[in-house]
């Protein structure tokens, strides 16, 4: 007969026991969705993402706070739920037309919630265009923001769009797949914050934003400014080119427009024809130009591609990375051309924008022209690495050729899709391997063979 404790046999006490433990161990696992993946933090976010864009953009003082306020994980769980919309102030609305006072009180450590709510005022969970703005003789539309509180959409009848108290001064600014973000004028503050600023410092009469047309002067002149006139459209910019010029380095500079542009036409031939020169000049690349110049079409292609307004990103295998690819891989039809579209990414990317987008998701999956497969980067070791295990890349040499429609960044290793590892990891336990020597070609006979074919 089994011992009792208490009136409980040894074995019932020892199975409970283990029951227990069991439910805890399984409690304690990750949770996993429908599609089997991971709910994790470790999710990996697409480069082509409105939030991406938002840190990337000529709004620089709204990324700023949006780092500062550590809201980059929600707003990461927010873009993988829905298509979110938001409101951006221009940086002049947060420099210069914010109460230095409040713009303390948002900032020091014990008033985060504050700064989190007035960020989140600035968001729509859903997708809203300029077209669907309410018509001057509708009714306001009520939206809820991420802080659980509401924005106003109006028209006037003269046209304007208003969020709130701000105009809409620049729809559609910049628009991707999973949301919208449009420029406003001023800086958007709930009540709440208002309040909670007001209380802390016991000063009720004082307002956050400074009031509407209060004269500036001309530090130059000491004189007050009058205010510029409208300016047309097509007319030479008003600011000088170093007020215009991308943020330094702490952030990516601004993306290239994309197609549409103000000219509406630009040379993509010679574009392309002038970085597969740069290219062969620059040295150890001499099997890249082969490929997009004599072995297939791909340079007319870009050219064309170039012409109609498209950015590109090529991510270009050195000569010693090229001397590794075997016969099989080469072989097939159509494979040097494949091989080369999956090193193409229809985006504008510098070494600094990959490594600051990098640096701050972990993981980016960049589009390429080999659709539907993607280029995973991520950071390792002060670098950007592409690919994963042994079929990864290195950035090796940076910024080969950057012209504000074509970028170059030279990589240590050809990529391939997962699914090709795979499929060439079998071939190379069956057979063989038998590697493709090419000698490599001097500089000054591409560049022959380059201009005939450009």
């Amino acid at each position: 007969m089994d011992s009792h404790i208490y009136g409980v046999s040894k074995k019932t006490l020892f199975l409970f026991t283990l029951l227990c433990l069991s439910v805890s161990s399984i409690s304690a696992l990750p949770h996993q969705n429908k599609a089997g993946n991971s709910t994790g933090t470790g999710q990996m976010i697409n480069s082509n993402s409105v939030l991406v864009a938002l840190l990337d953009s000529h709004y620089t003082e709204l990324a700023e706070l949006v780092e500062k306020a550590l809201l980059l994980q929600t707003l990461e769980e927010a873009v993988g739920k829905h298509n979110i919309t938001i409101f951006a102030p221009r940086n002049e609305a947060l420099e210069r037309q914010l109460d230095p006072e409040f713009k303390r009180f948002l900032l020091e450590p014990g008033n985060l919630k504050s700064l989190q709510t007035l960020l989140l005022f600035h968001i729509i969970p859903q997708r809203v265009g300029s077209n669907d703005w309410p018509g001057h003789k509708s009714n306001p539309s009520r939206h809820t923001t991420l802080c659980n509180d509401h924005q106003h959409l109006i028209t006037q009848n003269s046209g304007k769009k208003l969020v709130g108290s701000a105009e809409v001064t620049r729809p559609d600014d910049v628009i991707r797949p999973d949301g919208v973000i449009h420029g406003i004028e001023r800086l958007l503050i709930p009540q709440s914050v208002q309040e909670d600023f007001n209380r802390r410092r016991n000063l009720r009469s004082i307002s956050a934003v400074l009031p509407e047309g209060a004269p500036e002067v001309d530090p130059r002149t000491h004189r007050l400014k009058k205010p510029e006139p409208p300016v047309r459209a097509g007319s030479p910019p008003v600011l000088p080119i170093y007020d215009a010029m991308s943020p330094g380095p702490s952030l990516a500079p601004a993306p290239a427009p994309g197609p549409g542009g103000p000219h509406h036409h630009f040379d993509g031939e010679s574009q392309v024809k002038d970085f597969i020169q740069t290219l062969l000049l620059y040295g150890g690349y001499n099997e890249m130009a082969d490929i997009l110049v004599n072995l297939t079409s791909l340079a007319t292609e870009m050219g064309r591609l170039v012409s109609e307004g498209y950015v590109l990103t090529v991510l270009a295998p050195n000569d010693e990375a090229m001397a590794k690819l075997t016969t099989d891989q080469l072989s097939e039809p159509g494979a040097p051309e494949q091989i080369i579209y999956y090193h193409i990414i229809p985006e504008y990317q510098t070494e600094e924008s990959m490594y600051n987008a990098v640096r701050r998701f972990g993981k980016i999956g960049y589009d390429t022209l080999r659709l539907p497969h993607k280029v995973v980067a991520q950071e390792a070791d002060g670098s950007v690495k592409f690919g994963s295990g042994d079929g990864s890349a290195y950035l090796f040499d940076p910024d080969i050729y950057t012209d504000g429609r074509i970028s170059v960044q030279g990589i240590d290793g050809v990529l391939f899709p997962e699914v090709e590892k795979e499929s060439t990891s079998v071939k190379k336990s069956v057979s063989s391997v038998k590697v493709a020597t090419t000698n490599p070609r001097r500089g000054m006979l591409l560049l022959s063979s380059v201009n005939l074919s450009l």
